[in-house]
């Protein structure tokens, strides 16, 4: 006896499913941005000074290069959690904890649904 075939994906599962696709995909790029931990002091810091500084202040925190520092600075930015702005010739890096919350909410929201069938 064979197995039957599966049925055809509904609208709503395949929504769902690119819906989940997604939130790993931001899910991924957060944890990807908090894993090094200049990106996590970068942030801390923005957080303590107001959560605005050009990038020429946060490079004065680091003894690392400019190229250095500009590349933790894109992941952040890739991962939505700092917004860039130009005023003039500086770029002025704002936080944005919101994926921070969100994602910390979802992710652990995962773990306290009962999903066993019971």
């Amino acid at each position: 006896m064979g197995v039957p075939a599966l049925p055809a994906p509904t609208a709503a599962l395949l929504n769902t499913t690119a819906r989940g696709l997604r939130d790993l995909e931001q899910l991924d790029r957060l944890f990807a941005a908090l894993a090094h931990q200049s990106r996590r002091t970068i942030l801390m810091v923005l957080h303590l000074r107001g959560g605005e500084m050009t990038s020429g202040a946060i490079a004065a925190r680091f003894d690392y290069s400019w190229p250095t520092i500009t590349r933790h600075l894109r992941v952040l930015e890739q991962a939505n959690l700092v917004h860039v702005e130009l005023r003039g010739r500086e770029r002025i890096y704002r936080l944005n904890a919101e994926p921070l919350h969100h994602t910390a909410r979802t992710w652990i929201d995962r773990f306290t649904r009962d999903y066993s069938g019971a």
